[in-house]
């Protein structure tokens, strides 16, 4: 067979690694051309919720495309559109009034920073800095690249970025981290603070608890500061409930979501505004309009997606599905936990990490990444460490014996590859 033309994101070429070839999927199991039957223990990237296919998702779609498969929407609007922003403005937390349309989870960034510049921009207010936590990302675009964590990720396109603010990353002792946002909140020319709510995925499945959200919520709050929060991969259970930011009883002035929005069908992303910042936008003056938007932004077929995965959690019992996963990668993280090799076992929700023990090599590029990935897809498990940080998150409908697979994979890994 000759060479693939096609270009993979996140995958170096160079280093001679086989491609699997994916012909149809189910559930939690990915079917490869050569018959083998694959765990897909990070949803394919953190996306897929209930499941590979899910019938009632898959069904919309198929009826949509009946109808209209693509719409302008300057000025126009359809029926999918509507229900989907009705329906995600009912079911998230109260005064997140306003629906903005786009199709991945780094343009739901964009959005929101160029939301929240525009709104202090209208109210003609000169504030502009925007604030980070350490360790962030938010995505590969120029702007969820500048608020994202300087390194591999984006060390050749510096100077395509501009400068933010970090925040230290709330460890151990989170008193660091809120007196940091203080002091830069008081300065007065901060226009956002941008967060990964309660994990960080990216940079190495970082957990930190509920309370040190609220009080970094409470800081903005009180210094007049937007707080931004992406949860285009926290968001749709993976943290335990529908939205990381239940947990610390915060409403953020800017939501972004995708991911799991349609169930992980297919691409669609939101970001969901506050009244006031809506109303900063509007105007009879043109010039004030919000500048944004994309050829397929709202499009139909991905709207009814949407839709249909907003009816299955009204009317199936997600959050006990989510529940019982975690509870039974919990009681495996227990167990890797007793492996000398396998330090900072953590879990938030349905997500469970541990890094392992390499000396010095650590971090995304330790040379035990690779190795890791290649023993498990040789299981017919698909994980892909971050560096020496090894995770699953697995879709909500995985069965016990499956995770009994993944867990025994990642046992294996560790004694094969780890020191």
């Amino acid at each position: 067979m000759s060479r693939s033309p096609v270009w993979h994101p996140f995958h170096q070429h160079g280093l001679g690694e086989d491609i699997p070839l994916v012909t149809h999927a189910e559930g939690a199991v990915l079917q490869t051309a050569d018959g083998r039957r694959v765990l897909d223990a990070i949803s394919s990237w953190w996306v897929t919720t209930h499941g590979h296919n899910h019938p009632r998702i898959m069904e919309a779609i198929r009826r949509q495309t009946q109808k209209l498969d693509q719409l302008i929407f300057a000025g126009w609007t359809h029926e999918p559109a509507e229900t989907l922003a009705r329906g995600l403005v009912e079911i998230m937390p109260d005064g997140l009034d306003y629906v903005f349309y786009s199709d991945s989870g780094s343009t739901a960034v964009e959005v929101a920073l160029k939301m929240a510049l525009g709104y202090w921009h209208n109210r003609d207010e000169v504030r502009h800095r925007i604030l980070v936590l350490e360790h962030s990302y938010h995505g590969d675009t120029i702007g969820a690249m500048s608020v994202g964590a300087r390194g591999v990720f984006n060390r050749p396109y510096a100077p395509l970025l501009f400068d933010v603010g970090t925040i230290p990353f709330p460890a151990e002792n989170p008193q660091p981290t809120l007196d940091a946002l203080e002091q830069a909140c008081a300065k007065g020319d901060v226009a956002a603070f941008i967060v990964e709510p309660l994990l960080l995925g990216a940079g190495g499945m970082l957990v930190y608890p509920p309370q040190v959200l609220a009080e970094m919520r409470a800081i903005c709050a009180a210094h007049g500061v937007l707080f931004i929060a992406d949860e285009v991969m926290t968001g749709w259970g993976r943290t335990g409930t529908l939205l990381a930011c239940e947990q610390a009883c915060v409403t953020p002035d800017i939501l972004c979501l995708a991911k799991g929005l349609t169930g992980g069908s297919v691409p669609l992303a939101v970001t969901l505004a506050t009244a006031p910042i809506y109303d900063a936008h509007y105007s009879l003056d043109r010039d004030k309009l919000f500048y944004h938007s994309s050829s397929f932004t709202a499009n139909p077929i991905a709207c009814a997606a949407a839709v249909a995965n907003l009816e299955i959690w009204r009317e199936e019992p997600v959050l006990d599905r989510i529940a019982t996963l975690a509870q039974r990668l919990a009681q495996k993280l227990d167990a890797l936990a007793q492996m000398p090799a396998i330090t900072q076992p953590r879990q938030c929700g349905t997500m469970i990490a541990f890094d392992v023990e390499t000396g010095s090599d650590a971090g995304y590029l330790a040379e035990i990444g690779p190795k890791l990935r290649a023993h498990f897809f040789a299981r017919d498990v698909l994980i892909r460490p971050l560096g020496n940080t090894v995770y699953c998150m697995p879709p909500y409908c995985t069965a016990q014996d499956d995770i009994d697979r993944i867990a025994e994979a990642m046992a294996s890994g560790v004694k094969a590859c780890g020191r």
